[in-house]
C-alpha cells in the first residue's frame, strides 16, 4: 500500500477505550536504562517522554511490579511511593505537552540476576537463561531461577494488580501487561521454560492460565479500558522456545477476550502470516501492531511508515514504532510531511545514563533554526 503523506490513515484520529488519540502512531515501550539505581525515574526521563508527546499514545518502557522482577540495572519500577512520585513527574510533563501514556508492566522472571535485584530470580521452572546477562559489574553468567510455588504465583498476580493501581496514581492512562519477549509471562506460555505438572503447566490451557490470571487481576484493579497486553508469537528473544506457537497464541487471545482488556499489542506483526490474520479475526478489541522492520539492522528510510500502512490495511487499529521514535522526537510530523529521519545511534541506546543519544536528538524545528532556512518537505 502506498499513499501520499496527506492520505495516510496513520494520521487519522482513533479511540482507545475512553481515550481519543490524535493519530494512530504509538510509541512502543523501549528499555533505555535511565532510571536511578533504586528504580525511581529521573528528571531526564520526563524530558525524553515529553519530547515525544505528539505520538497518538506513548507506552512507557518496561517497569517492574516488584523487586524480584527486576531485569537489568537502572530499570524503572512502580512498587513503592518513590517510584510513583518519580513517574508522576514524567506523566505531568507529557500531559502538559499534550500527550497520553500507558505504562508497561514487566516481570523478568529468569531474565534477572542477584547482582541487579539482590534476589534470586523466579520462573515457572528452574531453567536458566541460556546467555549472559548485564549487571553493574559487566556481563555475568545466569543463575538457575527458583521455581515459583503456588504462593509465589498468587503474590505475583497481586503485585501486578497493585502496580497497575500505582501506575494510575502516578498519572498514567493505563498499563500494558508484558507477556512477550521471553520475560516471566512469556516463560509460562512456552514449553521450553515451563516444565510444570500442576495447573500452570502442561497443556495449552495450563500454560496460559498465569497470564490470564494476571490480566484479570489488573482489569479488576483499574478497569478494562485501562489495560492492554503485549504478545510476541514465535519470538525467540531471551532464549524462549514456545514449541506450539500456532496453538498457544490463538488460545491466549480467546481467553483474553473473555477477560476484556482494551487492546492486544503484537510484536513483529506480519500481515502476510496466517497467525496474524487469525489473531485479528479472534480479537474483538483494539489491535496494536508493531511491524517487522529487520531485527538488528538499520531502520528503513521511512521509519516503518509503509509497513505500518500495510498493517492498518490488514486490520490493525494502531501502529507501534520503537527505534523511529527513539531517534525522532517529532516522528509524527516527519512522517506526515515526508521529511528525512535522524539516524539511530545504537551505541547510546542503553546503560550510558546521560542525555547523549536520549534527549539530544534534534527536531526539524531545531535543525531549521540552526540552519536559518526551512528544509523542503519530501526530501
Amino acid at each position: 500500500m502506498t499513499s501520499t503523506p496527506a492520505e495516510s490513515s496513520l494520521f487519522e484520529p482513533a479511540r482507545l477505550g475512553a481515550l481519543r488519540l490524535p493519530n494512530r502512531l504509538v510509541m512502543a515501550p523501549l528499555t533505555r536504562n535511565r532510571a536511578a539505581s533504586d528504580g525511581v525515574p529521573r528528571p531526564i526521563m520526563a524530558t525524553y517522554y515529553a519530547q515525544r508527546a505528539s505520538a497518538g499514545l506513548i507506552i512507557a518502557e518496561a517497569t517492574t511490579p516488584n523487586a524480584v522482577g527486576q531485569t537489568y540495572p537502572h530499570i524503572p519500577a512502580i512498587h513503592d511511593e518513590a517510584h510513583v512520585a518519580g513517574w508522576r513527574r514524567v506523566t505531568d510533563a507529557v500531559r502538559a505537552a499534550g500527550g497520553r501514556m500507558f505504562l508497561q508492566l514487566q516481570h523478568g522472571g529468569r531474565v534477572g540476576h542477584p547482582d541487579n535485584s539482590g534476589l534470586t530470580p523466579v520462573a515457572p521452572s528452574p531453567v536458566p537463561l541460556p546467555e549472559t546477562i548485564h549487571t553493574p559489574s559487566g556481563r555475568r553468567a545466569p543463575v538457575v531461577p527458583r521455581e515459583m510455588t503456588a504462593a509465589d504465583i498468587r503474590s505475583t498476580v497481586a503485585d501486578f494488580a497493585t502496580a497497575a493501581r500505582n501506575a494510575v496514581d502516578a498519572g498514567f492512562e493505563g498499563v500494558e501487561v508484558h507477556a512477550a519477549n521471553g520475560h516471566l509471562l512469556h516463560q509460562f506460555l512456552a514449553k521450553g521454560t515451563n516444565h510444570r505438572t500442576d495447573a500452570y503447566g502442561g497443556p495449552v490451557s495450563g500454560r496460559i492460565r498465569f497470564v490470564v490470571e494476571v490480566v484479570r487481576a489488573v482489569v479488576d484493579a483499574i478497569g478494562p479500558e485501562r489495560v492492554g497486553v503485549r504478545i510476541s508469537p514465535g519470538n525467540t528473544v531471551n532464549g524462549i522456545e514456545e514449541g506450539d506457537t500456532e496453538r498457544i497464541h490463538p488460545a491466549l487471545v480467546r481467553a483474553l477476550a473473555d477477560a476484556g482488556p482494551a487492546y492486544v499489542h503484537i510484536v513483529f506483526a506480519d500481515p502476510d502470516q496466517p497467525l496474524f490474520r487469525e489473531i485479528r479475526e479472534t480479537w474483538p478489541g483494539t489491535l496494536i501492531a508493531n511491524p517487522v522492520l529487520g531485527w538488528g539492522g538499520p531502520l528503513p528510510a521511512d521509519g516503518g511508515r509503509r509497513a505500518g500502512e500495510r498493517l492498518l490495511a490488514a486490520g490493525a487499529d494502531l501502529i507501534a514504532l520503537g527505534r523511529a521514535f527513539l531517534a525522532n522526537p517529532d516522528l509524527v510530523e516527519r512522517l506526515r510531511i515526508g521529511a528525512p529521519l535522524n539516524p539511530v545511534r545504537d551505541e547510546y541506546a542503553m546503560y550510558t545514563g546521560g542525555e547523549t543519544g536520549y534527549t539530544d536528538y534534534p527536531t526539524l524545528a531545531a535543525r531549521h533554526s540552526r540552519a536559518g532556512t526551512p528544509e523542503p518537505a519530501g526530501r
